[in-house]
């Protein structure tokens, strides 16, 4: 008879193998967001255990420990953002209850929801490095000082400017580690590396500048400014717009090269800030559990609507919806009160809820 210490190393052994042949995907050091605050997420023990990271990214993690934190963080942004911007989509962003593979299979299948998913986790992390840099929370890393001298606005470029460079540099090494290790002739690791640099080019180009009056009474005789990312909502927006515009490509060669084209030849090759996507998406109608699809029943929607992505007809796959009234509790007659703060009452109010039908 086993004793209970060999039924549990036993136990511990089959975990580590299925560790060891669960299949990468790219996107499983999401599952960082999932760890206890209170857990290492760098130094040479603690990156090993870290099982939603690739080997290379293992190896970043050892190499570059102090940027673990910014990446978990990175990962946290990611989920809040999805689900903020797909909130009213059949496809929400909601994850699965456990595991590694945060949104389930459906990220492995090339889809607009993986495109769009890729490049804000690329964006986070550059963003989330880039905002470590400036709060001075990283050795390596500060400030941008290149960014000196007068702008041809006649302003005087000073102060701390973002140092997206380096969060950007450190984007491409730990979220393309798993996709360059594939190697680039294929359909997938190509399309993955073309999302993760759109997701980092929408905070490039909508990088935005803050300045500071200098003179007698506020008066604005000097200004100096620096470059500051944008909120990591706008860049959500950004891509939220791209997914809806996304390109449906094929793998195809170029002489000697491999490239992802239109599969439509009358549709114009996609830009480097375009999402471009390899295979139609499932329509997130019904639950599946095995690709992490929990359907769309008992979801809220709106009953206005008919055209618009949150009416009922579109989430829910058709007119099966139901409405009904519920009682919910606002707050009402809000005053400021000196100095300073608002105080407000609660009132219910009785509003009319449509929800899909199971």
């Amino acid at each position: 008879m086993q004793t209970v210490s060999a039924v549990n190393l036993t136990a511990q052994l089959l975990l580590l193998l299925l560790w060891a042949t669960h299949p990468t995907m790219a996107t499983n050091w999401l599952s960082l967001a999932r760890m206890p605050r209170s857990r290492a997420v760098s130094g040479a023990a603690p990156c090993g255990r870290l099982r939603g990271l690739s080997a290379g990214q293992v190896g970043v993690c050892r190499a570059r420990g102090e940027v673990m934190e910014s990446v978990r963080k990175a990962a946290e942004m990611v989920i809040d953002e999805c689900q903020h911007q797909f909130r009213n989509r059949r496809w929400n962003c909601s994850t699965t209850p456990r595991g590694i593979n945060v949104f389930g299979r459906v990220m492995s299948q090339g889809t607009r929801e993986a495109a769009f998913v890729h490049a804000l986790s690329s964006a986070a992390v550059a963003m989330a490095v880039t905002r470590g840099c400036s709060r001075g929370e990283l050795e390596r890393c500060g400030c941008d000082r290149k960014v000196r001298g007068v702008s041809p606005e006649g302003f005087q470029w000073s102060g701390c400017s973002d140092n997206l460079s380096y969060g950007v540099a450190f984007s491409q090494t730990f979220v393309d580690e798993t996709e360059r290790a594939k190697g680039l002739s294929a359909g997938r690791p190509l399309m993955n590396i073309h999302n993760n640099e759109a997701g980092r080019k929408a905070i490039l180009h909508n990088m935005q500048v803050e300045c500071k009056c200098h003179g007698v009474s506020g008066s604005c005789e000097l200004r100096t400014c620096w470059k500051v990312m944008p909120p990591f909502r706008r860049v959500g927006a950004v891509l939220k717009e791209r997914f809806d515009g996304a390109t449906e490509v094929r793998l195809s060669r170029i002489g000697s090269r491999t490239a992802l084209l239109p599969r439509d030849a009358q549709v114009k090759p996609p830009a480097a800030r375009d999402l471009v996507y390899l295979a139609a998406s499932p329509d997130f109608c019904h639950l599946d559990p095995d690709n992490g699809i929990p359907g769309t029943a008992g979801r809220r929607c709106n009953g206005t609507s008919r055209l618009a992505p949150d009416g009922c007809e579109l989430v829910c796959c058709g007119p099966g919806y139901r409405a009904g009234r519920a009682e919910v509790v606002q707050r009402c007659s809000c005053k400021f009160s000196w100095c300073c703060s608002v105080r407000c009452q609660q009132c219910k109010n009785t509003v009319m809820i449509h929800t899909c039908r199971e």
